[in-house]
């Protein structure tokens, strides 16, 4: 839905409602229905909200810009920058965050953003992967950088016709300073992969496949939440539960080392973590990045595989696939029985066994 009502009337209507409401101008850069992006028809928070600037403490970045690209702006010097996710899905949640330090509740979160009292920083999607970081046109397939965008005169060198203006370009249109001008500050701004993109990289599946959601499910189980197997988690358990690939893959998260696409035109970017002959040697079971099997070992696998591969065993091999998928449903559900607060932790239990 679209609401047909001016933002400095809802911040208005925001403010009479109670004395501790208030309203965060979310994605603030992205070129559809937002302050500052290239189809706002606003350059400043003045524009925008007029005499009521001033109740406007904090802003939303959104996934198409970072903090560090919105300090470039000297007039965003004075509000809380914060990274919230979208809802659209529960897969989302959390690949943006805000770093906190507050008794939970609604006004030391209003303290949070307005006094920064207990704000310590952001979880950031890196903004590369955004829909709308660069400038261009998805439907010619056209990706521009604010460079090429001016060389052709703001339009699409294949349709001719004006391309979306993205987050980056406009980010520089505003700015009025330079990358190595940014003010410095202590607060915390670390870029992250969502897990099951990770994941899905390292098997070659996608992140909703049976398999990506199998290995998060386990990796959740024993080692903990997600941002925490991203960020803290001991590389050597990684490998224990997912093998060489995956500690691999994680390392080069949390390194940043990363072969970056940028998004345009409502068209997601691409975070590649290992270069195409990586993924191929991966793809092809070559162990990349992990000891070969030791001779019988390998020598097992192969005939396994040769015997499946004989039509006059086809029928053996299906009956024992049958079985042993019968023997791992029961693995699961004698492992539930026996515990059924398998996979909780300590604080989880305590509050799945208080009666009261």
């Amino acid at each position: 839905p679209i609401l047909g009502l001016s933002a400095r009337d809802l911040l208005e209507i925001t403010l009479h409602a109670h004395d501790d409401a208030f309203l965060v101008p979310a994605h603030i850069w992205t070129p559809w229905f937002s302050l500052l992006g290239s189809k706002s028809g606003f350059d400043s928070l003045d524009e925008c909200f007029g005499d009521l600037t001033d109740h406007i403490f904090a802003v939303e970045t959104g996934l198409s810009s970072d903090p560090a690209m919105n300090r470039r702006l000297s007039a965003l010097d004075h509000l809380t920058l914060i990274s919230n996710s979208d809802a659209h899905s529960p897969g989302k949640l959390g690949r943006e965050a805000n770093l906190l330090d507050i008794e939970p509740g609604y006004l030391p979160l209003l303290s949070a953003l307005r006094d920064k009292q207990g704000y310590l920083g952001t979880l950031e999607f890196y903004p590369d992967e955004g829909k709308y970081h660069l400038d261009g046109h998805r439907s010619c397939g056209t990706r521009m950088t604010p460079g090429e965008t001016r060389d052709n005169g703001g339009n699409c060198p294949v349709c001719g016709k004006p391309v979306t203006v993205g987050v980056l370009s406009r980010v520089e249109e505003l700015a009025d300073r330079a990358p190595r001008d940014i003010p410095q500050t202590s607060l915390r701004h670390d870029a992250i992969v969502p897990l099951d993109e990770v994941a899905a990289q390292v098997l070659g599946a996608s992140p909703e496949s049976a398999k990506v959601k199998g290995l998060l499910q386990r990796l959740r189980t024993i080692l903990g939440p997600e941002l925490h197997i991203l960020a803290d988690a001991p590389l050597e358990d990684i490998e224990k539960l997912a093998g060489g690939a995956m500690k691999e893959a994680i390392s080069r998260v949390r390194r940043g080392e990363l072969i970056i696409q940028g998004g345009y035109d409502g068209e997601f970017g691409t975070i590649s973590i290992f270069s195409p002959q990586e993924r191929s040697a991966i793809a092809g079971q070559t162990h990349f990045l992990a000891p070969p099997l030791p001779a019988a070992k390998e020598r097992t696998v192969r005939e396994k595989r040769e015997r499946r591969t004989d039509p006059a065993n086809e029928d053996i091999f299906h009956a024992l696939e049958a079985r042993e998928k019968k023997r791992n449903r029961q693995r699961v559900l004698t492992s539930v029985v026996d515990d059924p607060l398998l996979g909780l932790d300590e604080d989880q239990r305590r509050a799945a066994t208080t009666v009261e």
